[in-house]
């Protein structure tokens, strides 16, 4: 399963070369959205004024309906806390979310699709693909 952050899921909708044919061309069953990219999203739909809102949150809910939506359960959070200490103890720490991202995409054995190579690279285990580096 791929996975896909909250970048590559705006890229999406951008319409970007490098990300909407790659989205195409997966089968839905093969697409996971993590449920803190959903909120990353919702919230920055929500920021806006409602008559550009409302159609990107219709779009969203089309992008999401038919793919597996990732919850973030107990065993998510116990690979959260463990990857947030490992981190923090050797001072390579990422952002909050990001940590739940990565410990949602270890939790279902996916590879996560992002852009933020930087944060991710550093989460141990976790494989990752950047689809604008792809060639």
């Amino acid at each position: 399963m791929l996975v896909l952050d909250s970048n590559t899921s705006s890229y999406y909708f951008r319409g970007d070369p490098a990300v909407v044919p790659q989205v195409q061309a997966l089968r839905p069953a093969d697409i996971g959205v993590p449920a803190i990219v959903e909120y990353e999203l919702r919230y920055g739909l929500q920021r806006l004024p409602p008559e550009v809102s409302t159609p990107r949150l219709t779009a969203l809910a089309q992008l999401l309906r038919p793919v597996q939506r990732l919850a973030f359960d107990s065993e998510c959070a116990a690979i959260a806390a463990c990857l947030r200490a490992e981190l923090e103890a050797v001072g390579t720490a990422i952002g909050p979310h990001d940590i739940l991202i990565a410990a949602t995409a270890l939790r279902h054995q996916a590879t996560l699709v992002t852009r933020n190579v930087r944060e991710f690279a550093r989460v141990p285990g976790l494989q990752w693909v950047n689809w604008h580096e792809a060639g």
